[in-house]
């Protein structure tokens, strides 16, 4: 596989498709999802991580909660990663997320993860390229050892949004009473390093790279919402679960 390079990669959705077509077509894969998380729950042979990565208004939480706000939350759990704790600085940084890998018939989210420990630590030098280098390795091996030793299906979403986009979302905030709640002014600092943040996460997606990535063209909501929607359902079919039966 060649090297991505994210400036080669549109952040719209194809122009052949229909907005309403592909979000009738969503909700038949919710639907699906309904019954491929029940399997899951009830076969307890396999787990399923879904990381979502992007910048700030890249549309992390609205399409976490439309396309697994329908599940059963007791086989689906959503955790943000913010800043650490003065507990968690204390340990090495997967020590905080190696605690909410997904057991056994579950369903965990990540809204952000441990790649902003090479994301945002790297881009403002809080630490070096060397450090990175290394954390990067430790990220390879902590995915291959859920996967290999718990069977673990890690699916990770890059949502690539525009710059413009970003730009548009950001100053809705600051005019749309429903989403001023969002308003973060830090994220207007952090939109000014987008050249350094394209740079970190090409990075980190080519190197980290065991568990390959999905880029998702994030412009249009109901296109990403699609895009995860369907990845996760063709994740669990392809498990062929069966519901366990009693013994006779």
């Amino acid at each position: 596989m060649g090297k991505i390079k994210l400036s080669a990669i549109s952040t719209s959705a194809p122009k052949k498709l229909e907005k309403e077509t592909i979000k009738a077509v969503t909700r038949e894969l919710l639907e699906e999802l309904d019954e491929l998380q029940n399997l899951l729950y009830a076969q307890h042979k396999y787990s399923v991580l879904l990381v979502v990565q992007g910048m700030d208004a890249s549309g992390k939480d609205g399409v976490i909660k439309n396309v697994t706000g329908t599940l059963n939350p007791q086989g689906c759990v959503v955790h943000s990663f913010k800043a650490p704790s003065a507990e968690e600085s204390e340990h090495d940084f997967l020590w905080r997320v190696h605690q909410h890998a997904p057991g056994k018939g579950m369903i965990q989210v990540f809204n952000r993860s441990h790649y902003e420990d090479i994301l945002i630590q790297r881009v403002h030098k809080w630490i070096d390229d060397k450090m990175a280098f290394k954390r990067m390795e430790a990220i390879n091996d902590f995915e291959k050892l859920l996967t290999v030793h718990n069977n673990t299906h890690i699916i990770k979403c890059y949502l690539h949004v525009s710059r413009e986009a970003q730009q548009q979302r950001l100053v809705e905030r600051t005019e749309d009473p429903r989403k001023m709640w969002k308003y973060n002014e830090n994220d207007l600092t952090e939109a000014k390093l987008w050249d350094k943040y394209m740079d970190a996460y090409e990075d980190a997606i080519n190197r980290c790279n065991y568990v390959p990535w999905l880029i998702v063209p994030a412009d249009q909501n109901w296109y990403k919402e699609y895009l995860i929607a369907l990845t996760l359902r063709d994740t669990l079919k392809s498990l062929k679960m069966k519901y366990p039966r009693l013994k006779k």
